[in-house]
């Protein structure tokens, strides 16, 4: 087999051995013998084994002391269990999981043969790491040994083998099975014969070719790009091969560059897989660990990864994920259709897998990242970690059931080093356009809002997962508070929620089909203006939403500002002949729902169900959450629901066990066929009764400038904020804009103002924008920007926007 190598590779592999290699030219009489060159990667070979032994295994820990000593024996208890049960058959290793498929293809079906033999692999992984382990009762056991090897040449012989064709899903294959099965080889290398060891990477040259990584596109692409690295590196690890090794770290370079479009990471912190997904909280999970792991291993080798893109990584620690983490939980607004896997149909043990366990494994990378990074980074990192363990309450990653054990010590490592002080959550707004998402923290709470556009979906599905995501795109609004409601999401809310009914979305109610609009996120809205403008605390942003297989439109903005969300809706239109709904807040109460629910300072029922009507409400509070504001009256309906659902129901590889959970919902009921339906309120997390009461009662801190179809707008005078979506050109309050565009103004105590301004639709070749404010001078502003007058107003002439991707272009005067 040929194999690409670059000419770094070769002179790196050079520099390792001692050789003199000159391109194109015969080596030097006075070149090392080749049996020392074999003899020196063997050695090197050897200590890479031990490198991702330790990797996979962990380390810096005491198999005595808790929570490792518990898992352990509970490593251990599983282990003899799938001994016990393994049962070595045509089509089957274990009876459960039969991977002969009857009728090979690409079908659901044969997903789930092919995801069988994954998950066998991965069983002899478990059985491997038990045998290697201390204290797990099965350290090194000869019986457990024997069923290992028995299991890897039962496999390899009916199944993985280079005579197969692959059916099913293609991960199994290439990503799956191949890491699993070369994990084991790793850990049992010593009880390996030679012949074994070629025929399984055979099988997975056989799957994995190098041509798997010859171009960087399809299926080979981002964290997927990685994992297949991953399998290419241990391949040449395992079989000797410096070949295999170097295609695995030159093969991730595609990987570390920003990317303006497609798969990969953005400059502005965005993290797209499959084309049209944000994906940081999941596949940008795997990539970040992945990474983590091939970095750490290589570093110090002759396959050193020394692109200089790696600093893109190290970057986005908290250009990226960060920005998503809170008290340990990663956003479910980036984590694609993994919301909705929450307790598998063949989980014994109905671990439900959440926000928060999707979110230690991210906190564990960025610890293992560490180290290849600097030393102020990873310090810094740890401080950031340490601070995520100790916040979260509500489900503490050193309890976590699903979190592995490497990653669990990496962890423990942290909490335990004295010299790392926790750095508390950090404050202010980042938007991020390429995956039309945003994050609003302040001190006491942080939100996300999540939107659709032309080159995001609405919502993904696939595998038969997360089928009733439709509206997830659609504005849904999250928040969660620092010591509070932390597991809003994370408590059964997406298998009982009411899918039109998302918190912050606007949705027709007509009936939608399970995976409605294909999968892989395939269904795209034919929008444009989806964006906004932020000076990094505050925003101002906005959504021309379009529903998904629905005549529904409508115009939405959030105005995020140091207490607060103020939220905007217009031009509500739909002739789908059901009712449409905006929807102000849906709670996930738990089982019990007790919390007390206030409107203008009368308390209702807490009973189950009921509802009521409002017309020209002020305020509304819920108890132990926060408060709703709605300038100038409100209308809308509140419900307490009592709802069940499952997850098999979302979810095709999910449980079937009922689940029962308590909802107080808000919603505006535009009514059947609206035509310029609108809803105007504020959220104040956190805020208690008497602070909701009073917001409603200072009638001048909130103007709203302008909600109608053609903009919207509002002024919060006492903190100088004005923010204007202009969805065409015109005049709101002291602004003037020629064509579409976010504006967001801060003005300051020192007689400055910020003007932000970002052109969404990524269409604007030209912009005008007055300011009918004094302004004295120019102090700074972007090139995008071809003329500033000052004056008795200001005039600023913008050039071509089309190229600046949506991120916000700030100026700032001096006013005068």
């Amino acid at each position: 087999m040929t194999t690409r190598w670059s000419r770094r590779g070769l002179l790196a592999a050079a520099a390792s051995t001692g050789t003199a290699v000159a391109l194109g030219t015969p080596a030097r009489s006075h070149a090392a013998p080749q049996s020392a060159v074999r003899a020196a990667e063997a050695d090197e070979f050897t200590t890479l084994r031990a490198k991702w032994r330790t990797l996979i295994l962990g380390e810096g820990f005491s198999p005595t002391a808790e929570p490792f000593k518990s898992r352990l024996a509970e490593l251990g208890a599983t282990a003899a269990q799938l001994q016990s049960a393994m049962a070595p058959a045509s089509g089957s290793l274990w009876p459960d999981l039969v991977y002969a498929d009857p009728e090979p293809d690409t079908d659901q079906e044969s997903y789930g043969y092919s995801g069988n033999l994954n998950t066998s692999y991965n069983r002899l992984s478990t059985l491997a790491q038990a045998y290697c382990r201390q204290g797990t009762g099965r350290t090194g056991d000869a019986s457990l040994k024997a069923a290992i090897l028995t299991g890897l040449d039962h496999l390899h012989t009916e199944v993985y083998h280079a005579g197969q064709t692959r059916y099913g899903n293609w991960y199994s294959w290439q990503i799956g099975a191949p890491q699993a099965l070369l994990d084991v080889c790793v850990l049992m290398y010593d009880s390996l014969s030679a012949t074994r060891i070629a025929n399984y990477v055979a099988a997975v040259d056989h799957f994995v070719p190098d041509t798997a990584v010859a171009s960087y596109s399809g299926t080979s692409t981002g964290a997927n790009r990685v994992d297949l690295c991953r399998v290419l590196a241990l391949r040449g690890i395992v079989g000797a091969s410096s070949a295999k090794v170097a295609l695995a770290r030159d093969a991730l370079s595609p990987v570390l560059p920003y990317v303006t479009g497609g798969d990969g990471l953005y400059r502005d912190g965005s993290f797209v897989q499959h084309t049209t997904v944000p994906y940081t909280g999941s596949y940008g999970s795997v990539l970040l660990g992945g990474l983590g792991m091939l970095f750490t291993l290589l570093t110090g080798s002759t396959w050193q990864v020394t692109d200089a893109n790696r600093q893109i990584v190290f970057d986005a620690v908290e250009n990226a994920w960060a920005p998503f983490l809170y008290n340990g939980l990663v956003m479910d607004g980036v984590s694609g259709r993994a919301i909705s896997r929450g307790v598998s149909a063949t989980d014994a043990l109905q671990i439900q897998q959440n926000d928060h366990l999707r979110g230690h494994p991210i906190l564990a990378s960025i610890v293992l990242l560490g180290q290849s990074a600097s030393a102020a980074e990873n310090a810094r990192w740890r401080g950031l970690v340490k601070g995520w363990l100790q916040r979260d309450y509500y489900s503490p990653p050193m309890s976590d059931p699903s979190l592995a054990l490497p990653g669990l010590a990496r962890l423990q490592g942290v909490l335990d080093d004295t010299t790392v002080a926790a750095i508390a959550e950090p404050t202010g707004h980042r938007l991020f356009p390429s995956m039309a998402r945003a994050t609003h923290r302040r001190p006491g709470w942080a939100a996300s809002i999540s939107m659709a556009d032309r080159r995001i979906t609405y919502y993904e599905t696939g595998n038969g997962e997360n089928l009733r995501g439709w509206h997830t795109g659609s504005g849904m609004l999250y928040w969660w508070g620092d010591t509070y409601a932390n597991g809003q999401y994370s408590d059964a809310f997406w298998p009982t929620v009411d899918p039109y009914r998302l918190p912050g979305t606007t949705a027709s109610r007509k009936p939608l089909a399970d995976a409605a609009g294909g999968d892989w996120g395939a269904s795209l809205p034919d929008v444009n203006w989806v964006g906004g403008a932020t000076d990094g605390q505050r925003a101002a942003i906005g959504q021309y939403l379009k529903g998904l297989q629905s005549t529904l439109l409508a115009k939405k903005s959030w105005f995020c500002v140091d207490d607060s969300i103020v939220c905007l809706g217009a031009g509500i239109k739909c002739t789908d002949g059901t009712a449409v709904e905006s929807t102000i807040e849906n709670r996930n109460l738990g089982p019990a729902g007790s919390h007390s629910f206030t409107v203008d300072g009368t308390a209702y029922p807490a009973t189950y169900p009921w509802s009521q009507a409002f017309t020209g409400a002020g305020w509304a509070h819920i108890g132990g959450m926060g408060g709703y504001v709605f300038p100038g009256g409100g209308t809308f309906t509140a419900l307490r629901d009592a709802r069940d659902g499952r997850w098999s129901d979302i979810n095709k590889g999910g449980s079937t066990t009922v689940l029962h959970r308590k909802y107080l919902t808000l919603y505006v009921d535009h009514g059947t066929n609206p035509t310029n339906g609108g809803y105007a309120y504020l959220l104040m997390p956190g805020a208690t009764a008497a602070q909701t009461q009073a917001r409603a009662g200072a009638t001048g801190w909130l103007t709203v400038l302008a909600n109608t179809d053609g903009q919207q707008g509002v002024t919060v005078p006492s903190s100088g904020f004005t923010g204007v979506n202009f969805w065409f050109g015109g005049t709101v309050g002291d602004l003037v804009a020629s064509d579409p565009c976010s504006v967001m103004i801060s003005e300051r105590s020192d007689g400055t103002a910020v003007i932000c301004v970002s052109d969404p639709m990524r269409m604007r070749t030209s912009l005008t924008l007055t300011w009918n404010r004094a302004v004295s001078a120019v102090l700074s502003k972007p090139s995008t920007v071809t003329s500033a007058t000052t004056g008795s107003s200001l005039r600023l002439t913008f050039g071509d926007l089309s190229g600046t991707a949506g991120v916000t272009q700030k100026i700032t005067v001096r006013l005068g």
